[in-house]
């Protein structure tokens, strides 16, 4: 009885340490218009004082300090991006070291050569795509934070 019940409470654990609960965080766009816009500084999502924004660098995700931060150079567990297809675009990062983050220049999500970049005005950044974040009437594509 011992046994199975020690056995249930591991299992149980190992299941909940593997499923993140998945946060979306707004569409990154320099749309200032769309209602899910991190540009819209009046919106849930681009508020500096919003505590699911990026924008909002005393919270978890705008922090310099968060390990979930956009801002801060050291995070591992920087929010995913994905495009309007649902295709994984990288890391919303400032960690230039990090192999997914769009500030790794050396990156395929930051390379400015990459056809998969933000950063590369003739691929995935390009300003003329619908969905692109560069586009100034887009859409942008969608933020998902993985927090623990």
């Amino acid at each position: 009885m011992f046994k199975s019940l020690l056995f249930l409470l591991i299992s149980l654990s190992s299941v909940s340490m593997i499923h993140a609960e998945e946060k979306f965080l707004g569409n990154l766009s320099s749309n200032p218009f769309a209602k899910n816009s991190t540009a819209n500084k009046y919106g849930t999502y681009g508020s500096e004082f919003s505590s699911t924004s990026i924008n909002n660098k005393y919270g978890k995700y705008g922090s310099d300090y968060s390990d979930n931060s956009v801002n801060n150079p050291y995070a591992s567990n920087a929010p995913k991006l994905y495009d309007s297809q649902g295709n994984y675009r990288g890391k919303l990062s400032s960690n230039k070291y990090d192999p997914e983050s769009i500030s790794n220049p050396y990156g395929r999500y930051g390379s400015k050569y990459s056809s998969e970049s933000i950063n590369n005005k003739f691929g995935a950044g390009n300003p003329y795509k619908t969905d692109s974040p560069n586009n100034p009437y887009g859409k942008g594509w969608k933020i998902i934070s993985d927090d623990d």
